[in-house]
Formats: C-alpha cells, structure tokens, sequence
C-alpha cells in the first residue's frame, strides 16, 4: 500500500489586494452581514468558509467586481496568475420588484432607513409576505465557479470572496439588493422616492453659478491677502467630510479607512494653517 503525501501549497503575496478588516472595525458587525454569514453555513459552508477566511485576512484577493446576480472577482493563490471566481445569485424579476416596493411604500420608517444607509432589521418580513426572500434562500439560488484545480466548491478562493462581501454589505447593505438584481436608484424609484433628494419630492435646482475670477488678485481684492472672515482654526473635528462619506469599498490599506484618514487630517491640519496664515509657504 503506498501512500501519498503533498505539501500545502502557499499562495503567492500581493501587493494591494484588498484584506478582511474583521477585528479592526469598532462595534458589532450589521445583522444583515452577519445574516449572510449565517446564510452561507446553512449551505454546510462552514468549514469551507474558514479556509478562505485566511485568504481575506492576508489580502489574496485582487478585484472584486459585483453586478446585479453576478460578482467576479481575482484571487492569488499559489498559481503565476490570479485565480478567476465567479458567484452567481438568483435575481428577482421586475414583477417581485414591484411587490417589494409596495411593501416598503406602506411601510414609511422602513424607508427612512434604507435612505439612511440602513438595512431594518423587519425587511425580510417585506420580503417574505411578497412570497419572497432578500437572501438566497437554498444552495441552488447561487451557482459559483473558480479556475483553480481544487474541486471543493467553494474553494477557498469563492470563500475568501464571501467574506469580503459580507464585510461589503456592512458598509452598503444595498449591494444586497443589487446581487438579487436591483440597484438603489431602482427601487427608490419604484418606490416613488427621488435618491438625490434623500427621499423628499424634488426640488427646483439652484441657478448656475457665476464663473469665478481666473486673476488672484481679482479673487482675492487689490491687495491679493485672504478675507478675514476666511477659517482661521484647526477644526474641531478630523476628517469630517470622509466620515460623511463612510469607508471606502473594497479598503486596500493596512489600516481601517477612516482612522487612517483621521491620522492624516491631525497631522496636516496645522501645517495647512500655518500656509494659510502665511508662516509657511
């Protein structure tokens, strides 16, 4: 009797793939990542999931591109080239569409939180007295496939491309609903709802504004010095305008996004004053 022995192959390093920031986010993850999470180890992925976490976590995958139904993506394994990986969702067709956003029309706090970026915790009740379900609800409403060798599906390649998607809905629970086949523009409008107008009716928009003045000094006056009532402080707060924006899609860093961009706000801030007040040029 022989037997045979393979060593564990170890993926090649990447340079800026995107990493799992699980363990460096503050707070609890969403329900409605978690949610997903459960939805896959109810498809007896579980241990699946865990090889491909590792991958996540060292920043194997290179792209993420998600669709409505599809998601492709990169992944580096030990090949010379990146694995291609590609996950399919079952989409609700226009009709199903329309019974959702019924539901959530008569259902006004619902979307006062879609709007706000949040996914309610009773949307899939919307979902399921339209007969419905927001997750894929069985293994064959997913079909997924990767160029790797390994015949396991998922490999760890799709696993560690689940997680990150997980991660993703957090930041944008609508990506949800684009992988069933509706973007957020869609449904809001279905809704009867304008996206651009956080929901309210529209509104006339303002004029267009006067072209400004290409010469600095007549910007800034004759005398070409700054106006007095030009913000003379360090703000109180860093990297205001970022965290009005949220993290970024698919973050590449080392470090979570928006601390990272508040470490950059409190080191420059004061450098940027002191041009402002003419110390520095």
């Amino acid at each position: 009797m022989s037997y045979y022995f393979f060593t564990p192959s170890r993926p090649r390093s990447v340079k800026g793939g995107i990493r799992s920031q699980s363990g460096r986010r503050k707070g609890e993850p969403s329900w409605w990542a978690e949610r997903w999470m459960d939805v896959l180890r109810g498809f007896n992925m579980g241990g699946r999931l865990d090889r491909g976490r590792s991958y996540a976590r060292q920043g194997q995958v290179v792209s993420i591109d998600i669709r409505k139904g599809n998601v492709t993506a990169k992944v580096q394994g030990s090949g010379s080239r990146p694995y291609s990986v590609a996950i399919r969702v079952k989409q609700l067709d226009g009709d199903e569409w329309k019974k959702v956003a019924s539901g959530l029309a008569s259902r006004p706090l619902l979307a006062a939180k879609l709007l706000a970026g949040r996914m309610p915790r009773n949307m899939e009740d919307v979902f399921g007295a339209a007969g419905l379900s927001l997750f894929p609800g069985r293994v064959r409403d997913m079909a997924t496939d990767c160029s790797c060798p390994d015949w396991a599906n998922p490999c760890k390649h799709i696993a560690a491309v689940y997680i990150l998607l997980g991660e993703e809905f957090e930041r944008d629970p609508f990506l949800i609903f684009r992988m069933r086949g509706s973007g957020r523009e869609e449904i809001l409008n279905i809704m009867g709802l304008r996206p651009e107008s956080g929901g309210r009716p529209a509104v006339r928009p303002p004029a267009a504004p006067e072209p400004l003045p290409t010469s600095p000094k007549a910007f800034w006056g004759a005398d070409g010095g700054r106006p007095d009532d030009l913000a003379s402080d360090v703000p109180s707060m860093d990297a205001a305008l970022p965290k009005r924006l949220g993290s970024f899609p698919f973050w590449r860093g080392e470090d979570d996004f928006i601390p990272a961009m508040e470490k950059i706000y409190h080191m420059a801030s004061p450098g940027g004053m002191d041009v402002l007040a003419g110390d520095k040029e």
